[in-house]
This record gives C-alpha cells, sequence and structure tokens, in this order.
C-alpha cells in the first residue's frame, strides 16, 4: 500500500467514527427535549391541581 492509499484510508475511518458520534449526539438531543418538555407538562399538572 502507500502512503496515499493508508492516508485515504485513515481519512475515511475517522470521518466514519466523527458522524457515529454526531448520530448519538443528536439522538441524546432529541431525548433531552422530550424529557423537558415531560417535565414541564407535569410540572403545569401540578401547579394546577395546586390551584384547584
Amino acid at each position: 500500500m502507500t502512503l496515499k492509499t493508508v492516508t485515504v484510508i485513515a481519512a475515511l475511518m475517522a470521518t466514519a467514527a466523527s458522524l457515529a458520534s454526531c448520530g448519538n449526539t443528536i439522538r441524546g438531543v432529541g431525548q433531552d427535549a422530550a424529557n423537558t418538555v415531560n417535565a414541564t407538562q407535569d410540572a403545569g399538572r401540578k401547579v394546577e391541581r395546586a390551584a384547584r
């Protein structure tokens, strides 16, 4: 293998690893947003019950 081939393979592997970690991060942000919505709704329900 030439140096150019090794460099291209290393670059592709680094790109694949970066994209995989981005996918996990985006998924985590979505879960955090969903948890925030749920917590806000729960708090609203508690306030509504307390106001009655």
